[in-house]
C-alpha cells in the first residue's frame, strides 16, 4: 500500500532524483547530531540512496525507507522508515528523519503515526520498536504522542561518531495500538 497518505503527507518509495533533497538534512549536522550517520558527503547520501532504493525489491518487502512529502507541493522533507526484524514474532522497527526547516510542525508525528499503522495493517507486525538518543527530547515525544511506552534504558546501545551512547527504548503493540486509536478517533 505504498504510498501511504495523511492529511497533509504522502509517504512514498524513494527515487534516485530524490538525492538533493535528502542531502539537505542528512548533510545537516544538527539534523543528524543524534543518528548513527552523517554529516553526509554528497556520495554518502548517494549510495544511501542507491541502497534503499535496491531493497525496494525485496521479496517478500522486509524493509521500506519512505520519502516524505508535503501533499500538495511534493516537497521532499524527510524519512520514515519500518522494517520487519523478526518475522517469526511478528516485530518491527521505525526510524525517522526531517529536515530542520520542518521541525515542530507535527509532520513527524503524522508520518510516524501512518508507518506504524502500516507496520499493524499491512505487514501484520505484533510490536513495533524505536530506539533514541537520551537527549533527543523531541524524538521521545514524537514516540509518546503515538502511544508507544518507553520501556527501558539500553545502556552504551549504538557506537554514534566515536563513543558509545546510550538510548531510550519505546515500544507499542497492535492491540494498543487498536485502543489508542479507538479512543483518539
Amino acid at each position: 500500500m505504498i504510498p501511504i497518505e495523511t492529511k497533509r503527507l504522502i509517504l512514498r518509495d524513494f527515487v534516485e532524483s530524490d538525492w538533493q533533497e535528502v542531502h539537505q538534512y542528512a548533510a545537516d549536522a544538527e539534523v543528524v547530531r543524534y543518528l548513527t550517520f552523517g554529516p553526509n558527503t554528497e556520495e554518502d547520501t548517494k549510495n544511501f540512496l542507491q541502497k534503499e532504493i535496491s531493497l525496494q525489491g525485496e521479496k517478500p518487502r522486509q524493509h521500506f525507507a519512505l520519502a516524505v512529502t508535503l501533499k500538495p507541493q511534493k516537497q521532499l522533507i524527510g524519512i520514515c522508515r519500518i522494517s520487519v526484524r523478526d518475522t517469526d514474532n511478528q516485530i518491527g522497527s521505525i526510524g525517522y528523519s526531517f529536515t530542520k526547516e520542518f521541525w515542530g510542525q507535527g509532520y513527524a508525528t503524522e508520518a510516524v503515526k501512518a508507518v506504524v499503522s502500516f507496520g499493524f495493517h499491512e505487514l501484520g507486525l505484533h510490536r513495533i520498536f524505536a530506539t533514541c538518543h537520551p537527549e533527543n527530547i523531541a524524538s521521545a515525544r514524537v514516540m509518546q504522542k503515538i502511544g508507544m511506552q518507553q520501556e527501558g534504558y539500553l545502556r552504551e546501545h549504538h557506537w554514534i561518531k566515536g563513543e558509545w551512547q546510550d538510548s531510550w527504548l519505546y515500544a507499542i503493540l497492535e492491540h494498543e495500538w487498536r485502543s489508542v486509536n479507538i479512543i483518539r478517533n
